[in-house]
């Protein structure tokens, strides 16, 4: 049985690594004694995959990784039974059955939305004057980047892949909704870094807080996209 999984990060453990957060959550499988399923071999191993890993020091309400199961009980017993051995900062907010041929979470990442902010002591004098003409940046016709590639440097225009971009809290936080996984995979920090080039001020790398609210799967495309958060592919189990 196919299980997808939605959890928060917050706090310190935002600093915690993708790595560190796969081993953590196969010791909580094992301490909530989910019947999770193994691998065949010499050296079986939890079948858990994550459908994007978050950067360092960046903050989530929309996590997802995907488990088998050989059994279960009702969706309430297992998130309780989990959040009961989560660290504090990790919290498991739903557990929802997939169909069998449901195609893994990582595979179907097409788009995710931030909340991104100013940590306090970067904060300019003028924080919603800074944010107004952030938006107004994320709505130019073109924002061209130098990206770094195995192959070498590459320009590269941002501004398809901005989806969605709108002001929160009384102007001091910037919503985007914004390209993600294999075929595009901006960061917000790629957007606010573009800004300040244009600007002509450096970019303070560690001035903002950047969280991530969801992560969709696009079952449109290119021109009529259709987002689904990887959530509503899972069925709840009574």
């Amino acid at each position: 049985m196919k299980i997808r999984m939605k959890f928060s990060k917050q706090g310190p453990l935002k600093f915690i690594g993708h790595l560190d957060i796969m081993r953590y959550f196969q010791k909580v499988m094992r301490r909530a004694d989910v019947d999770i399923r193994y691998s065949e071999g010499f050296s079986p191993h939890q079948i858990m995959s994550f459908a994007s890993p978050l950067g360092v020091g960046i903050l989530s309400n929309g996590e997802y990784v995907d488990i088998e199961v050989n059994s279960t009980e009702d969706s309430r017993t297992m998130m309780e039974r989990i959040n009961r051995e989560n660290a504090e900062g990790f919290r498991v907010l739903s557990y929802r059955k997939l169909d069998d041929a449901a195609k893994n979470a990582m595979s179907l990442v097409a788009a995710a939305d931030y909340t991104v902010w100013f940590k306090e002591e970067y904060e300019p004098e003028d924080v919603p004057g800074f944010m107004k003409g952030l938006l107004e940046f994320c709505g130019s016709e073109s924002i061209e980047i130098v990206k770094k590639t195995k192959k070498g440097e590459k320009t590269m225009d941002l501004r398809p892949y901005i989806y969605e971009a709108y002001l929160t809290d009384e102007n001091t936080r910037i919503f985007l909704k914004i390209s993600s996984g294999s075929t595009a995979n901006v960061k917000p920090e790629q957007i606010i870094g573009a800004y300040y080039s244009f600007l002509g001020q450096e970019y303070p790398v560690f001035g903002f807080q950047v969280q991530r609210e969801e992560v969709y799967a696009d079952e449109g495309g290119e021109e009529n996209h259709q987002f689904k958060a990887l959530e509503e592919y899972g069925a709840e189990i009574e």
